[in-house]
């Protein structure tokens, strides 16, 4: 069941109320390591971090660049809507926590930038603005690389995870 309806504050784009005492929650498009059955799936669910909640299966509405890139084979979404494909992913209504989290986890500002965009929710009659973690900040060969349109650790793509753990 969703959230209460949640404001976006025009100054940081972040949810307001995010003190974790509002039960206000933020739709979050994961489309890479995040979704179900891939390799940091597991922090999600965990509830130290905060609350996430399934909403489900999505598409982005425009299309964008999902790449694997880099010495651990990362996934990233360029910031570049209008190429590429519709992606793949999977929405979560997160709480405040649980976006600070994320935040770091996904190294933002610096590796990733926490950015809005409509997708398509499967079931929904209506586009769904949500958060998500893409990078305008990139070698310029990644715009080179082939584009995927929905993300699989173990793909035909034969590009392997390196997991953090490993690294």
């Amino acid at each position: 069941m969703p959230g209460p309806e949640c404001k976006w504050s025009a100054e940081t784009g972040a949810p307001c109320g995010t003190d974790d005492s509002s039960g206000c929650l933020a739709p979050v498009f994961v489309y890479g390591t995040l979704k179900t059955g891939q390799p940091n799936h597991r922090v999600l669910l965990d509830g130290a971090h905060g609350r996430a909640a399934f909403r489900g299966r999505a598409r982005t509405l425009e299309p964008y660049p999902l790449v694997i890139a880099g010495e651990h084979n990362i996934p990233w979404l360029l910031n570049l809507p209008g190429r590429g494909h519709r992606v793949a992913g999977e929405v979560y209504e997160v709480d405040g926590r649980m976006l600070r989290f994320l935040d770091e986890f996904e190294d933002c500002p610096d590796m990733y930038q926490r950015t809005r965009l409509r997708v398509a929710l499967e079931g929904a009659r209506a586009p769904l603005e949500c958060f998500v973690y893409t990078t305008a900040t990139y070698p310029p060969e990644w715009v080179h690389l082939p584009y995927l349109d929905d993300y699989d650790s173990q793909g035909k793509h034969g590009l392997r995870y390196n997991p953090r753990e490993n690294r």
